[in-house]
């Protein structure tokens, strides 16, 4: 990623870290929606579980990010075992709006009732004064940040971590989607009544991917503690669920790296396209006229920078209707199209020199 992000200005720490942690938050949400089909609204509750669990490792334990990753996973899939139970009694939208219903529940638990744990609005963070019982003594000067083998878990580092575990849970990803229990889940998304009439029940299963679902979500959120010491209620708005949503869909539900490029795309529109402002529309249009400039800077600043939202929602309305399989859908149809047409020529050619070398 460092060589060939380079040409898009995306080779820098911070965002190849974005695409590594939000690429295994969508990679465990398209294993509950690409393959049962259960579209849930309230995601965020384990991410924002996982982060809230990775830093309270860190004030408890130590700054060791792999005690920190493990709990915050054990910790998401106990509570999406008990959100799935509950939400899993019911399908369709009334299983969305029930998911929904608990995020903002959690969200608001943590900036209320929970301040104790969550700090509330403040957010909770390391300091010098928590007991971090393995080197409280330790770290007396320095930055607070996560450490592996003496390593500091930011700038390359942190991402190179991340990405060793994007690729493993890819790993495990792929594995599930291949697995029979890959394809009973397939099974309940195709048709959930017809497995009811056969006598299976399906709930264990959908039950199953909600967790496994969940536990990505909560490794996503520790990894964010991981490469930043800081938990916030925030992570667990509606807003952040719908994001994921996006992703899976613009990268292409159901696929195993559909949703890995959705949430590359999207963070990439984040914090490439939010940057631009109107002096650097100016230097992009430095090559037209006065008068034709200011109104492609006008038009397109409604575009970029603080608007750059109606870039993302233009992109999903086209892909959502002309690619419904999204940019994975998008890919495959062009590869038909080019190695369609090589086939086509390349059996024409073989045609014309059939009679050719039959009569020499």
């Amino acid at each position: 990623m460092p060589i060939w992000l380079q040409p898009f200005g995306a080779a820098y720490p911070d965002l190849m870290q974005k695409f590594a942690i939000f690429g295994i938050f969508a990679t465990g949400f398209n294993i509950l929606f690409g393959l049962t089909g259960y579209l849930s609204f309230g995601h965020a509750a384990f991410l924002g579980v996982g982060s809230y669990t990775a830093v309270w490792s860190f004030k408890l334990l130590g700054m060791n990010p792999i005690p920190a990753v493990i709990l915050a996973v054990v910790v998401a899939g106990v509570f999406a075992l008990v959100i799935g139970f509950l939400s899993l009694r019911r399908t369709g939208i009334y299983f969305s709006i029930l998911t929904l219903a608990f995020a903002q529940m959690c969200y608001n638990l943590a900036y209320s009732v929970l301040t104790p744990i969550t700090n509330g609005e403040t957010g909770l963070r390391v300091l010098r004064s928590d007991p971090r019982i393995f080197d409280g003594s330790a770290e007396a000067t320095g930055p607070l940040v996560a450490k592996l083998f003496g390593i500091d878990m930011t700038g390359m580092a942190g991402f190179y971590f991340c990405a060793v575990i994007l690729i493993l849970v890819s790993w495990l990803a792929i594995m599930i989607f291949r697995s029979p229990f890959g394809l009973m889940l397939r099974a309940v998304k195709t048709n959930q009544n017809r497995l009811g009439y056969t006598g299976l029940n399906t709930r264990p299963y959908a039950l199953a991917a909600f967790v496994i679902s969940g536990m990505y979500a909560g490794l996503a959120g520790a990894l964010m503690c991981v490469t930043d010491p800081l938990a916030g209620a925030e992570r667990m708005q509606w807003t952040a669920s719908g994001e994921v949503v996006l992703m899976t869909i613009l990268g292409g539900a159901g696929t195993l790296m559909g949703p890995m490029l959705g949430a590359a795309l999207i963070k990439y529109f984040e914090n490439i396209f939010s940057s631009f402002n109107d002096r650097a529309l100016e230097q992009v249009y430095a090559f037209l006229p006065d008068s034709v400039r200011e109104a492609a800077v006008s038009v397109s600043g409604l575009f970029v920078g603080d608007g750059w939202h109606l870039t993302l929602g233009l992109m999903f309305m086209i892909i959502v209707i002309f690619l419904p399989g999204g940019i994975i859908e998008g890919l495959r149809r062009l590869g038909k199209l080019l190695f369609g047409r090589r086939r086509t020529e390349d059996r024409h050619v073989s045609a014309q020199d059939r009679p050719q070398t039959a009569t020499r």
